[in-house]
């Protein structure tokens, strides 16, 4: 078993269609479940990057305030013209994007809680014609962030 890395910051991308987290919908009886079915996939995709073979996290921040940055690169729609690229401006929501990758990065055992988070950079743009779906992620002890400020 490979113990964590205790790092400063942690930079990776994960590749892959980025689902949102927390509109649910009802499903009769008082049962209330995930709109989006992309959901699962999406935060397992996530946390296998942040985790070695033997399911322990490649990094760990144990209880350090973080700041977090995510940017979301979107899937292309074939609508889109490709002599240029439009804001992403329609669904999914980006706090909802953020809320599945903070969990799945909890989940992973990177920090203890996204409680952690005391800074947040997102944002999400469509990507561009060659460019692979996804989401860089860059977590940063803010003790680090400041030294470099």
């Amino acid at each position: 078993m490979n113990m964590p890395l205790s790092v400063r910051h942690f930079r990776v991308f994960v590749p892959g269609h980025a689902a949102p987290q927390g509109s649910k919908r009802h499903i009769g009886h008082g049962v209330m479940v995930e709109s989006s079915t992309r959901l699962k996939p999406w935060r397992s995709d996530v946390q296998s990057r942040l985790m070695d073979a033997d399911g322990q996290p490649l990094v760990k921040f144990d209880s350090s305030p973080v700041k977090l940055s995510l940017e979301f690169v979107l899937k292309r729609p074939v609508s889109t013209p490709k002599r240029m690229t439009p804001q992403a401006s329609k669904k999914p929501d980006l706090d909802k994007l953020v809320r599945a990758v903070a969990d799945a990065i909890t989940d992973a055992g990177v920090w203890q809680d996204d409680s952690q988070i005391v800074m947040l950079h997102a944002n999400k743009r469509l990507a561009e014609l060659s460019e692979t779906p996804g989401c860089w992620i860059h977590i940063m002890e803010i003790s680090w962030w400041r030294e470099w400020k």
